[in-house]
């Protein structure tokens, strides 16, 4: 049976994610919490909005209401790497040549490696940012499609458009589709090849948490009372394809998936605080969390994927081993 260690905060946990194999908590309140031979806390922000790892795995980044963006490691110690006045910092993003992007109101900053910023104004709103796994291309989600800039050169960005508001986004692992997450129950992708247009549709409710298969095969995501799974494999990704759903439901709706680093499995979390793991192929499921007092807000698996970090909406936070 799976072992789980408790952590009991006070505060919706924005993200919980392993940074070298070392547990991080960071709450909404501003505050980062970490498992390093005892539970130890760095006083970050002054609220907290987003989180991301950076490329290298060895800090976490975040932003807040302060219009700061740090960087925790495992000493505890919150760099500030930026800082714009009176902005709150909606979304962050990593790049493989560590510069690094973050956005608040129509702008996206982009930071490079060797500390320089440039800002990049929108004419709407930036709600969503991403980098590609490979170049350095930033594509930025905002009302009516995405925006996609090459932030190294002045030329002229990419527009891809679909009426709506996209409020996330991501690139696949192979760099071959962009997909975001929309305001309405819905997800929308291209093709980078050709641009063409994909619809992934049927969702009850909102696209809040998604997370690619070790492959990028798949693409899991929530918002439904099963973990709803799009196959990329294919020269046409999830066009013409039903998904698998994994994890069904009747009277709980999925809201974190983390898929495995290695294998073909995802960690499927719950509006009651339930944790299942589901295997692709012939869809086992095991139960790994029975739930709790909220739902679950994040996850992440450490490299080895012997281990799952979590954290809810009310701050019921910790760490499974499957492996016990």
């Amino acid at each position: 049976m799976p072992t789980i260690a408790p952590l009991d905060l006070a505060g919706h946990c924005i993200d919980a994610r392993f940074i070298k194999d070392v547990p991080f908590f960071a709450l909404a309140d501003g505050t980062i919490h970490r498992l390093d031979n005892g539970h130890k806390v760095t006083e970050a922000h002054d609220g907290l909005l987003c989180a991301v790892p950076s490329f290298d795995g060895k800090s976490l980044l975040t932003g807040g209401e302060d219009g700061r963006i740090c960087a925790t490691g495992l000493n505890g110690q919150a760099e500030e790497l930026s800082v714009i006045p009176r902005k709150w910092m909606t979304a962050l993003a990593a790049a493989p040549n560590g510069a690094i992007a973050f956005a608040s109101g129509r702008s996206a900053w982009v930071r490079s490696a060797d500390g320089t910023v440039r800002e990049i104004l929108h004419e709407r709103s930036v709600e969503g940012i991403a980098f590609a796994p490979k170049g350095f291309r930033l594509a930025v989600a905002r009302y009516n499609g995405v925006t996609l800039h090459w932030p190294a050169t002045n030329g002229a960005p990419t527009e891809l458009e679909w009426k709506g508001a996209h409020v996330s986004v991501i690139f696949s692992p192979d760099n071959r589709f962009l997909v975001t997450s929309m305001q309405e129950n819905a997800l929308h992708g291209w093709r980078l090849e050709d641009n063409r247009h994909m619809r992934m549709t049927g969702y009850p409710n909102k696209v809040k948490s998604w997370s690619w298969s070790a492959k990028g095969k798949w693409l899991a995501t929530s918002g439904a009372p099963a973990a709803i799974i799009w196959p990329f494999s294919g020269k046409d990704g999830p066009m013409g394809k039903a998904p698998l759903e994994l994890g069904t439901r009747g009277d709980s709706l999925v809201t974190a998936v983390a898929c495995h680093p290695v294998e073909e499995i995802v960690a499927i979390g719950y509006s009651d605080g339930m944790i299942l793991v589901g295997r692709f192929g012939d869809q086992k499921e095991v139960l790994l969390r029975r739930g709790g007092k909220s739902a679950m807000s994040s996850m992440n698996w450490d490299r080895s994927g012997h281990r799952l970090v979590f954290g809810t909406e009310a701050g019921d936070c910790g760490v499974i081993d499957i492996t016990a």
